[in-house]
């Protein structure tokens, strides 16, 4: 039970911290319950907007870990930035798109 909520606690902290850079830098063509998210490892990344769901899945939240490591909650582009390619972030989104 403890673990358990410890698990809970840490993903509303986590939650938070994204909500705050997510509304810090709204993009007014998002919609509700999306958020948009920058893909690439060069420097033209590419945006995507993707359901807020995804935030709910283990390997969604393995692409945000990677993106905590690497930028920390300071994003360049102005939002969330994953640290993957493009095939990378297909894959994911394309399972988790068959699951909802």
């Amino acid at each position: 039970m403890g673990i358990r909520l410890l698990s809970m606690i840490s993903g509303v902290k986590q939650f938070h911290k994204l909500h705050s850079v997510l509304t810090r830098n709204q993009i007014p063509d998002v919609p509700k319950g999306h958020f948009a998210v920058y893909v690439g490892e060069t420097e033209k990344k590419k945006r995507y907007v993707v359901p807020i769901a995804y935030l709910n899945h283990t390997s969604f939240q393995e692409l945000l870990l990677k993106a905590e490591e690497e930028f920390g909650f300071q994003h360049s582009m102005g939002g969330l930035t994953l640290p993957c390619n493009e095939d990378a972030f297909f894959h994911v989104t394309s399972r988790l798109n068959n699951s909802l």
